[in-house]
């Protein structure tokens, strides 16, 4: 076999599957009965479109009640401030005028008690109504604070208003859980669910699968680590259709290594994924690692101890088989890249040879198609 000058691309191949970058499983947060199921599995949704539908009919009328418990409050405020405040503001300024005339009449009493003209007992009687016509006020103006705002009545009535709004908040939001919609565009990849079915939280219905970016999750021999670098560009095919290629680029290298596999996880993205392409569908990446532009290659199966610090091949020399030492770079595709010990042009002998030793004598024979040297009877 010959050494030729070429370009040469090493390849590192694995398999890995199709995967985007995350899940979404879609459940529900409130325990109900399924209305309808609108979406099958394996179609593609929009964002906000209705996967599931809950009976809500409960619900609903919960939300009517809570939505009257709030005009209700809503009314009791409106009505302290436009009727109660008011009438506790007229009723303060009456006991007020009662106040001042009970005064006047007692001050006039206990001039007419000086003169003789009235006795102790109606001056007794007149300070008794003074004082009660200044709890009457005190009372009034105790009301009027009350329900004017920042008083008790109004705080506990804006409380009121505010305990039915939560209420009302509460009920719709369990109304429009009764609708479970996709929240990002993808693709359903699972559906565990039927109308009838009485479901809860924590069980995940259906698997969203996100659209967008496509990736290649592949588990690298961690031997190969090095070879590896963000930016490789690969080519990839399913294996449901081999034939058909899409390239990728390499974006991610775990930093950890799978004790048990001995591998790395990797991770390529897939610009223009092929419409074919599905979830979790096996995939074999071939990764270009490094290029040479016309390197000088010789067959990997005319390497002898390879592996191993001094590799070397059986050179024909003349008629003769020599050993040459070879210095190795580049390894791929059944070729090796030879940077120190052989020229293009030179022939070397399979390691398959194992009956030629380094001096053994060599023949031509003819072959179909080409001129090759073999061992000597």
């Amino acid at each position: 076999m010959a050494v030729v000058r070429q370009d040469f691309v090493q390849s590192v191949v694995a398999s890995g599957h199709v995967q985007t970058p995350h899940r979404v499983n879609i459940g529900t947060q409130v325990t109900g009965t399924v209305k309808c199921v609108p979406v099958a599995e394996g179609q593609s949704v929009r964002a906000g479109q209705v996967l599931i539908e809950l009976e809500s009919a409960e619900w609903s009328a919960a939300l009517a009640q809570a939505e009257a418990a709030v005009s209700q409050a809503r009314a009791r405020l409106r009505q302290l401030r436009e009727v109660q405040v008011p009438v506790a503001a007229q009723a303060v300024r009456q006991a007020q005028v009662s106040l001042d005339n009970a005064r006047a009449q007692l001050h006039r009493n206990m001039d007419l008690f000086r003169q003789g003209f009235v006795g102790q007992a109606a001056l007794d009687d007149m300070r008794k109504t003074v004082d009660l016509v200044e709890a009457q006020l005190r009372a009034s103006q105790s009301q009027f604070v009350s329900v004017r705002t920042g008083g008790s009545d109004y705080a506990m009535a804006e409380t009121a208003l505010a305990q039915a709004m939560a209420g009302a908040a509460m009920a719709r939001a369990r109304l429009v859980y009764a609708t479970i919609a996709a929240p990002v565009d993808g693709a359903l990849i699972d559906r565990a669910v039927e109308p009838g079915d009485v479901v809860q939280p924590g069980k995940a219905l259906m698997v969203l699968s996100p659209a967008g970016k496509t990736q290649l999750v592949v588990q690298i021999d961690e031997k190969n680590l090095q070879l590896l670098a963000p930016g490789q560009k690969a080519l990839a095919s399913a294996d449901a259709y081999p034939e058909l290629r899409m390239a990728a680029e390499l974006v991610y290298i775990n930093p950890g290594v799978d004790v048990q596999r001995g591998s790395v996880e990797v991770k390529l993205d897939v610009p223009g994924p092929p419409a074919y392409l599905r979830q979790d569908m096996t995939v074999s990446v071939n990764i270009q690692v490094a290029r040479r532009p016309q390197a000088v290659l010789v067959a990997s199966d005319a390497l002898r101890d390879a592996g191993r610090s001094g590799p070397w091949v059986l050179k024909v020399d003349g008629r003769h088989a020599r050993r040459q030492p070879v210095r190795l770079g580049l390894r791929g595709g059944g070729f090796s890249e030879v940077l120190e010990g052989l020229q293009p042009g030179d022939l070397v002998l399979s390691a398959k040879a194992t009956d030629v030793h380094d001096g053994s004598r060599l023949r031509a024979v003819a072959k179909s198609s080409a001129e090759a040297r073999t061992p000597s009877p």
